[in-house]
């Protein structure tokens, strides 16, 4: 359960400010379907995090435990310096999908914009210390989901209440907590 859990609510503080929430209220802005969009964001979130959560998987059992234990805690550190930094959309990830249908469009979108992400690096990572990368993926796509259906469904009233900076400052806390955590070889039989 704890990796379904953590890596949910990891995802979702990450994801908050993120250029994919950004990309979220483009695609409700200019598509104005919901239910369209949010199958389209699921589905791409799946395969992104389906593939990061394989190579996250594949690295824990190839790579030695204490060479793992050090990569993990590295990335983990890295990934709370990379939350400080602000997001923006790009405009190039919903240029790739103009003129197809809604669904269609946010898939392509969400897909590209996934790529090289902070929660798709985020995803790896988290497969990497769980031993389940299937309840790792559905819970980092749950987190994205859960901060991202609302995106859509109330759009830039939404965003402009949220604390952004307190946000992203508690997600690389939590990222910092993690590294510290690998590093010292605390979370279980994988660090030992």
């Amino acid at each position: 359960m704890e990796a379904l859990l953590v890596p949910a609510a990891a995802v979702a503080l990450a994801e908050i400010g993120d250029k994919t929430q950004l990309l979220a209220f483009l695609l409700a802005a200019r598509f104005r379907s919901p239910l369209p969009i949010l199958a389209g964001m699921a589905v791409a979130t799946l395969a992104n995090h389906g593939i990061a959560g394989a190579l996250g998987g594949w690295i824990a059992a190839t790579v030695d435990a204490q060479v793992l234990r050090w990569i993990l805690g590295g990335g983990f550190l890295a990934m709370a310096v990379w939350m400080l930094v602000p997001d923006k959309a790009d405009d190039a990830e919903l240029g790739v999908a103009s003129g197809l249908g809604v669904f269609t469009a946010t898939l392509i979108a969400f897909f590209l914009a996934e790529m090289g992400d902070k929660t798709q690096i985020a995803t790896v990572a988290l497969a990497m210390h769980y031993d389940s990368a299937v309840a790792v993926v559905v819970g980092t796509t749950l987190g994205l989901m859960a901060v991202n259906a609302p995106a859509v469904f109330l759009g830039d009233r939404f965003a402009q209440r949220i604390p952004m900076r307190l946000v992203h400052i508690a997600a690389a806390v939590l990222f910092a907590l993690f590294g510290i955590a690998a590093l010292s070889g605390a979370g279980g039989s994988l660090w030992q």
